[in-house]
């Protein structure tokens, strides 16, 4: 929306003051700091050394012509202020303009450009979780991050592939192996299948810091998994098959499905025909009984393909696994959404399939994330100090149910016990996702309830409220019979009506949608579209406590209601890409 008035303000200064083309004049026209000084401002600056003038001057000129011209209906006046040309823009127009436009997309559900991406495919790859391991709050991070750029991807209008690539191999499985034989109970894995496993996982390593034949033993059990023994591989699928029953229930309560489950083990049996490859093309080399590629012209560490004993590690698999996605999918993107710590590790992998002659390789992307923290500390698999996201869930959940019963008694608000479990089944969940996507994904989080489930804060549940409100509003605007029929079929705001500096707000942050999503892509950063998101709750929650809209005379009611059901649409939406389902009332 505010691109596309950027190009009008460009193409009328380009009729009118010719210095610069269009586009030119575009990329240099940004927002002033306050509301006062204006909607849109050409800062002259750039201009003063080819025009020879000094800023203010350039700034007086240009308006000269342009007020020689008659405005066009978009433009209300312009002022200048120093070396700057302010806009302000005539707000009727802009307000009609942009709840068409927000009514277009949020009906579709598609961005107003989503044609230009169409055929376009985007490999998303999230979650990850490593099998016969606990699905904690750690492998959250991924999971939602992943989802969200997902969803936001696909409403741009791509075509999205959402991949979930199983940690379900390596030398990790070898451990696994030699602490079942040692110390597996298979009552107790039928009874708490996971439960027992960590337990088990997290036994060897303490036995291994006393006892290093356990890290051999355990390398030898993979190589035997890898070369296709039916002891181990019978072992390997059980652990499988028991985590995906585990991950499944847990995307059914996040609204997660996947398209493709292909994990490392699916891309073991290419990494011959990859080895062979890099031999061919000049690139694998010696080092020490391991086989490597060097990077020093990327100022990388080299690259192992092979260990010494011959197995795999992650960096063969992933670039057999690129090769082979691309070969399917011919991506236009290939996303991995893996925590900071393995920035290295793709740099490496990134900068192999470069050698190796793929140009994809500039198409693939790594999208890093911070660590989940509790007041504590990190979180740690290994050491046995972690924290189911089910449980995590539920004690969210648990908590959001207090908080809405005490809210409907407070406000004598008649729920079924029904409606209240689904209420805080969709509050609660809802809570923690927006806590992995309300700031930078490179930024930990540290997980505190008081910040999470604060109703009036930067929060999911306070985007989920709001949007409770709106629909609020319009039941109550519909059983006063306040709907009329022009209401519900036309948004259209009369020229004369005069638009508040509050109202405008409003607006102006509903105009930022599409631009918000934009730079979510752009940088892989949905915190871009969380932030918009509030900026648009909290600039309409002030609308509501200055402006009685229930109450307002016929003309502003309408306005107020028109405004009401627009931003319900908007947040809605925006809570959908992000993964979190929107509520009827709380």
């Amino acid at each position: 929306m505010n691109m596309m008035v950027r190009e009008l303000i460009a193409k009328w200064l380009h009729q009118n003051a010719p210095y610069l083309e269009a586009s030119e004049y575009r990329n240099l026209i940004a927002f002033p700091p306050r509301p006062e000084m204006g909607d849109y401002a050409l800062p002259c600056f750039q201009l003063a050394a080819g025009l020879r003038k000094p800023p203010p001057q350039i700034a007086t000129d240009i308006a000269g012509k342009l007020n020689s011209s008659a405005y066009p209906e978009y433009v209300d006046k312009i002022e200048i202020q120093g070396g700057y040309l302010n806009f302000f823009i005539n707000r009727n127009w802009f307000c009609n303009l942009t709840i068409d436009l927000t009514e277009r997309i949020t009906e579709k559900k598609r961005a107003t450009a989503a044609d230009e991406n169409s055929g376009r495919v985007v490999l998303v790859e999230y979650s990850s979780p490593n099998i016969a391991k606990p699905f904690h709050v750690g492998h959250a991070f991924s999971t939602v991050l992943g989802q969200a750029l997902a969803n936001i991807y696909s409403f741009a209008g791509y075509e999205v592939v959402r991949l979930n690539h199983l940690g379900d191999y390596g030398t990790q499985f070898g451990k696994l192996i030699v602490a079942w034989e040692k110390w597996g109970n298979e009552e107790r894995l039928q009874a708490d299948p996971i439960n027992e496993l960590l337990t088990i996982y997290v036994r060897f390593h303490d036995e291994a810091k006393d006892d290093p034949q356990l890290e051999i033993e355990a390398r030898e059990q993979f190589r035997a998994l890898e070369e296709g023994s039916p002891k181990q591989f019978a072992l390997w699928k059980k652990f499988r098959e028991i985590s995906l029953q585990e991950f499944t229930r847990v995307y059914e309560r996040l609204g997660i499905a996947f398209d493709d489950y292909s994990g490392e083990s699916f891309y073991s049996p290419l990494i011959p025909g990859v080895v062979d490859e890099l031999a061919e093309k000049g690139l694998l080399e010696d080092s020490e009984g391991a086989k490597i590629v060097r990077l020093d012209d990327e100022s990388l560490p080299p690259c192992i393909i092979l260990k010494s004993d011959g197995s795999t590690i992650y960096a063969s698999r992933d670039i057999a696994a690129a090769i082979y996605r691309y070969d399917k999918w011919n991506f236009f993107k290939n996303i991995y959404v893996v925590g900071l710590p393995q920035k290295l590790h793709f740099q490496q992998v990134f900068a192999v399939l470069d050698k190796a002659g793929y140009a994809m390789a500039k198409d693939c992307r790594h999208v890093g994330f911070g660590l989940v923290r509790l007041p504590e500390g990190k979180l740690s698999t290994r050491e046995g100090e972690v924290i189911y996201l089910e449980n995590l869930l539920d004690e969210a959940v648990e908590k959001t149910r207090a908080m809405v019963l005490a809210n409907a008694e407070q406000r004598n608000i008649d729920m079924t016990e029904t409606e209240m479990d689904a209420i805080a089944e969709n509050v609660g969940v809802g809570a923690i996702v927006f806590t992995f996507l309300c700031n930078g994904r490179e930024r930990d989080i540290v997980f505190r309830w008081e910040d999470i489930l604060d109703f009036d804060g930067d929060t999911g549940p306070y985007l989920q409220y709001t949007v409770s409100r709106c629909r609020s509003i319009l039941r109550r605007a519909e059983e006063a019979d306040l709907l009329h029929s022009t209401l519900k079929l036309d948004s259209h705001i009369d020229d004369g009506y005069l638009i508040g500096d509050v109202a405008w707000a409003v607006i102006s942050a509903m105009a930022q949608f599409e631009r918000a999503v934009n730079q979510a892509i752009e940088e892989n950063e949905p915190s871009h579209l969380s932030r918009q998101l509030l900026a648009v709750a909290r600039s309409y929650n002030k609308f509501y406590n200055d402006y009685p809209i229930l109450r307002a005379d016929t003309q502003d009611r309408n306005f107020g209601l028109i405004l009401t059901r627009t931003i319900d649409n908007l947040l809605s939406l925006g809570l959908e890409l992000l993964g979190i389902a929107p509520v009827e009332r709380m």
